[in-house]
């Protein structure tokens, strides 16, 4: 009988055990399902795919997800079907969220430029090669610096390359294709097109016509006002500042010319130079 005690009691600590094991998961479980719960999950509209600034959005380029709503900022949407005919005013990736602040009011329908172009401002295309256009890493949401070379075919001394523009966004960049000659033939362009000022405007139109243009890429982040004088040949040969170029010195005539001559006078081994000016010593 007094052997039985200890099996009894060890048997007891199991069971007591295994209770006290059932318990704490069915607490832990349903705690967790608490907690999940109250994360609630929605599904919003996101993107289908990749799509660019200006692109209309249809069935086909929209789809729904879930999302955690905590962790949604304002402005999402939850139906597809709301989004649809709706103009992309900012570049959105694939399964990011469509939030009301990347599209243009529900008035304009019509998506391209003309639907991301800023109010009071206008949107410019200039034609450039490969080296205007930074060799092809110009991007639509870059910032550039607009220069234009002037040129004087009378004189070389008057040609001159200045900034015109500064931190001008671009709103797109790309080929088209352009006919010339008689034949026709297809040769690409690279197009860039520029958001500016009725005023920038008129100093683009008018830098494309008189001279040639080059853009300056900038950084993202430098937004600093630029002013300069611009660079002529004088300027760029000489190294110094516009407007600090100083002219070559005068010389003072007399008004009478004296020639110099030198006579070499060879005595043993010693040689002397004699000086005569004006014919005399």
């Amino acid at each position: 009988m007094t052997k039985k005690i200890p099996v009894l009691v060890l048997g007891a600590g199991v069971v007591i055990a295994l209770i006290i094991s059932l318990a704490s998961y069915a607490f832990l479980n349903k705690k967790a399902q608490n907690r999940f719960r109250s994360q609630e999950i929605v599904e919003v509209a996101v993107a289908g795919v990749d799509m660019p600034w200006g692109t209309v959005l249809t069935k086909v380029a929209v789809k729904s997800a879930p999302y955690l709503r905590k962790s949604l900022p304002d402005g999402y949407h939850l139906k597809p079907a709301d989004l649809e005919g709706r103009v992309l005013i900012h570049p959105i990736k694939a399964n990011q969220p469509i939030f009301e602040s990347s599209l243009a009011p529900s008035s304009i329908k019509n998506g391209g430029i003309s639907a991301v172009v800023t109010p009071n401002k206008r949107a410019m295309a200039v034609k450039v090669d490969n080296v205007v256009g930074v060799s092809g890493f110009i991007y639509p949401g870059n910032r550039v610096d607009v220069l234009v070379t002037l040129k004087d075919r009378a004189d070389y001394k008057n040609i001159i390359t200045k900034i015109v523009l500064d931190n001008v966004l671009v709103l797109a960049a790309g080929p088209e294709v352009e006919t010339t000659g008689k034949q026709e033939k297809p040769t690409k362009v690279d197009v860039i097109t520029l958001e500016v000022t009725p005023e920038e405007g008129e100093k683009l139109a008018l830098a494309a016509t008189e001279g040639k243009l080059q853009l300056a890429l900038r950084n993202s982040g430098d937004t600093a006002k630029v002013t300069t004088k611009g660079t002529t040949i004088p300027v760029l040969l000489s190294g110094d500042a516009p407007g600090n170029v100083k002219p070559a010195p005068k010389v003072k005539s007399s008004g009478t010319q004296k020639h110099a001559y030198t006579v070499e006078v060879i005595h043993g081994n010693r040689i002397t130079n004699l000086i005569f000016e004006g014919g005399t010593r």
